[in-house]
C-alpha cells in the first residue's frame, strides 16, 4: 500500500473540503495523511511515496508560506512522487480551468520553479457571508469586473466535484 501525504494552504477552508474529499477516495486504497501546509514542516516527507500539495488563492497569490515550503523541501519533491493543484474562482471559466490555461498555475510553476509530476486546477468558492467588510467588498468587485456572481447575501461553489473525483481516481489507477 503507497503512503500518500495531503498538504494544503487553504484561506477560507474550501481547499481543505477539496483535500478532504480527496481523502475520503484514498483512504481505501492508500496509507494517507492530511496536514495544514504550516504543519507540514514538521512532517518526514522522505517516508511518503506520494506527496499531494492543494493550494487557493486570495487576491491573485498563492500564499507566500507555499512558495517557502516548496524552496526549502524542493530536493524531496523532486524525488517523490507529487501532485499540485491550485484552487481559484478564476477557473469556473472553462477557458481558465486547466493547468495550461489557468493564469494562477502558470504563474505558480514559474515562480517556484518546482514541476510537479501531476497538476490540476479547480474552482474555488465564494462565501459572501463569511468574509469580512473589506473582502467582502473588494471580492464582489473582482467578481463584477470579471463577469461573476455579486449577491453578497449568498454563498457560491463552482468547484466541479466529479472532477476532485477524477483527479483521485487517476493516482488510484497510477
Amino acid at each position: 500500500m503507497k503512503s500518500c501525504l495531503i498538504i494544503f494552504s487553504t484561506t477560507d477552508g474550501h481547499t481543505k473540503k477539496i483535500c478532504e474529499r480527496i481523502f475520503n477516495i484514498l483512504i481505501e486504497t492508500h496509507k494517507i495523511k492530511i496536514l495544514d501546509l504550516s504543519g507540514a514542516h514538521f512532517e518526514d516527507l522522505s517516508s511518503y511515496n506520494i506527496i499531494i500539495v492543494g493550494a487557493s488563492i486570495r487576491y491573485g497569490k498563492h500564499k507566500k508560506e507555499l512558495y517557502e515550503f516548496i524552496r526549502t523541501n524542493r530536493r524531496i519533491l523532486e524525488n517523490t512522487e507529487t501532485c499540485f493543484f491550485s484552487v481559484n474562482a478564476v477557473a469556473r471559466k472553462s477557458e481558465k480551468n486547466s493547468p495550461s490555461t489557468n493564469p494562477y498555475m502558470k504563474k505558480f510553476l514559474k515562480q517556484s520553479g518546482w514541476i510537479p509530476d501531476h497538476t490540476e486546477v479547480f474552482a474555488g468558492e465564494i462565501d459572501y457571508k463569511k468574509y469580512k467588510f473589506f473582502d467582502k467588498h473588494i471580492i464582489r468587485f473582482i467578481m463584477w469586473l470579471t463577469g461573476g456572481p455579486t449577491d453578497i447575501s449568498r454563498k457560491y461553489d463552482f468547484t466541479n466535484w466529479d472532477n476532485v473525483q477524477l483527479f483521485a481516481d487517476r493516482l488510484i489507477n497510477k
